[in-house]
């Protein structure tokens, strides 16, 4: 009997020990949970606090490098570039990124939602294979100085942020600057003045009209299309945007935005 009780008594302390054991690692694991949960709020803390410093900061300062431009290099596409100020950019070249890009630029919050919603009922027929894009100068400066090149809904979320952000922040002579800057206009060429040079051994600021088109007119695929050898597709896109920029030069509002 007293082996018994004794046995029982055993059984009973090493229960208590375990019980307590298990309770302090379930403790232990409850803070170490905690500080992870900690480190991982902190550090998107610090990296959302980074991002909107950056934001501010590029507001008057380039960014060096793009991850687009980055791209290019990986690629064996090189890079040219040479960054230059709104003033020096000359009339006709944002002209025609407008016209081709962005007509409702001056106007918009960052967003053209008219372009958006026929985008998405053409991208949802499946008669239609190739994807039909509505993104505005200022998305697109957005993705190119910010974000990457890509589709995921998780850029697009980005994106989406950092134009609000930039719209704010920034203003539409500063988007534009600095998309006119960022751009890729040909295989490695980046901005407005690279692209002038490259193509027509001039300024930026002396492009005529229809030099301005031209570059305007290989946006949408400017490692695809070529200025010096152009599709047909090319033409007709070139002498569209001349058209708009005939009609629109001497709009109040865009002329106000680029003077």
């Amino acid at each position: 009997m007293a082996f018994t009780r004794a046995l029982k008594n055993q059984r009973l302390h090493c229960k208590k020990i375990f019980q307590c054991l298990f309770l302090h690692l379930r403790v232990a694991q409850k803070k170490s949970f905690q500080r992870i949960l900690k480190k991982i709020r902190n550090f998107l803390l610090g990296l959302f606090i980074a991002n909107f410093l950056f934001i501010i900061l590029t507001k008057w300062v380039n960014t060096p490098i793009t991850t687009v431009m980055i791209g290019s290099l990986l690629q064996g596409n090189g890079l040219q570039r040479d960054y230059i100020a709104f003033d020096e950019m000359g009339k006709n070249a944002k002209l025609a990124v407008i016209c081709s890009e962005d007509q409702l630029f001056p106007d918009h919050n960052g967003f053209d939602w008219s372009a958006i919603k026929k985008a998405i009922k053409y991208n949802n027929n499946p008669k239609y294979k190739k994807v039909k894009g509505a993104s505005t100068i200022s998305q697109q400066t957005a993705k190119n100085v910010f974000l990457w090149n890509g589709r995921n809904w998780f850029r697009k979320g980005l994106e989406v942020y950092h134009t609000f952000m930039i719209e704010f922040i920034w203003g539409k002579q500063r988007i534009l600057e600095t998309y006119l800057n960022v751009a890729e206009m040909g295989k490695g060429i980046f901005g407005i003045q690279a692209a002038a040079q490259f193509y027509f051994k001039k300024n930026a600021s002396a492009l005529t009209k229809s030099e301005a088109a031209w570059i305007a007119a290989i946006l949408p695929s400017p490692v695809r299309y070529s200025v010096q050898k152009p599709t047909s597709f090319l033409h007709k896109r070139h002498n569209w945007i001349v058209r708009q920029m005939n009609q629109l030069d001497g709009d109040p509002e865009i002329m106000a935005l680029i003077k």
